[in-house]
């Protein structure tokens, strides 16, 4: 009996140490098939963009196809859900967004925000603040100036929780805009709505408004990130103007469902960073108006951190909610 439960004893030690090995094993061998990356947008805009740069970059660099799925709705909750509760294996994975972060703070979402595990930055599309080119509002001090007169600013956004809308709260919490909020569907709605005069102003992503500036449509007042805009460097930013705490963009990065071994994160992270410093990769984004970043995986779950804090201070400060 004694020696039967040392050979038991002795073949589960044994196991044990099996078993990382072979974890070990296929993360080194991966990827060995092609790698879903779900896009909870759909085709077209900023996220959908960089996913597909990303997914090509990565795919040159892994030696497997990286396949872009876009599963859009419930302001990023479908797609996102999927890859939470998909298998941890590396062949899964989010390109997320701040919503990514946020949604569990404002509405009742499928899964734990555990589910998911930062992998890496991608790049961004800074906000731009816009009003009708015949707006008579000469910058952001001056529009917030201006809101703070009469009735406020109509200020449209593509739903609660949506970019806009935080670009709205810092404004209306951090500065005392007076700003009366008319919620879109969706982004291209509320800058339809600005060009036709419909509305005063909102923000949107540089990819989508600079066409209008270029062409004189529109008139912007600031982008609400760190940098200026490299296809658009005359538009000063929010913080030059002295509004230091509006920093929001339409950023895009990769998450993956829990669990998944770290090797196999790393080496999609340092694919997704060598994508974005592909040179030829790099002119083409900058000249849509769209920031690459890339960097590891350390960097983004810093980043991930700090956004996740600073989201959820405006979130209580302006009660931010779905009914």
């Amino acid at each position: 009996m004694f020696a039967n439960r040392r050979t038991l004893l002795a073949s589960a030690v044994a196991l044990a140490a099996i078993a990382p090995l072979a974890g070990a094993q296929a993360a080194d061998a991966w990827p060995t098939r092609p790698i879903r990356l779900v896009v909870p947008f759909s085709a077209g805009g900023a996220n959908d963009l960089l996913a597909r740069a990303a997914a090509e970059g990565a795919s040159k660099a892994l030696g497997q196809p990286v396949v872009v799925d876009n599963k859009p709705g419930a302001g990023a909750v479908i797609g996102t859900d999927i890859v939470a509760k998909a298998q941890p294996d590396g062949y899964t994975f989010l390109v997320s967004a701040a919503g990514v972060i946020s949604n569990s703070m404002i509405r009742k979402v499928p899964y734990k925000d555990a589910d998911l595990t930062p992998v890496a930055m991608i790049g961004l599309a800074p906000s731009v603040i816009i009003v009708p080119a015949n707006s008579p509002y000469k910058d952001l001090k001056d529009f917030v100036a201006q809101s703070k007169k009469g009735a406020g600013i109509h200020f449209a956004t593509a739903g609660i929780g949506s970019t806009p809308h935080f670009v709205e709260g810092i404004l209306s919490s951090k500065y005392d805009a007076k700003l009366d909020l008319v919620p879109y569907k969706s982004g291209s709605e509320s800058v339809t709505a600005v060009l036709g005069n419909q509305i005063e102003a909102t923000s949107e992503a540089s990819i989508v408004v600079l066409p209008y500036l270029k062409s004189g449509k529109l008139k912007a007042l600031a982008t609400t990130w760190t940098q200026r805009i490299s296809a658009y460097p005359e538009l000063p930013t929010a913080g030059e103007q002295g509004f230091g705490e509006l920093k929001i963009a339409h950023w895009a990065g990769v998450h993956a469902p829990a669990g998944t071994p770290a090797a196999i994160l790393d080496k999609m992270a340092a694919a997704v960073d060598k994508a974005m410093k592909d040179p030829a990769t790099v002119a083409r984004l900058k000249g849509m108006g769209i920031e690459p970043v890339g960097g590891t995986r350390a960097s983004f779950v810093k980043f991930v951190d700090e956004e996740r804090k600073r989201l959820g201070d405006v979130v209580k400060a302006t009660g931010m909610r779905e009914d």
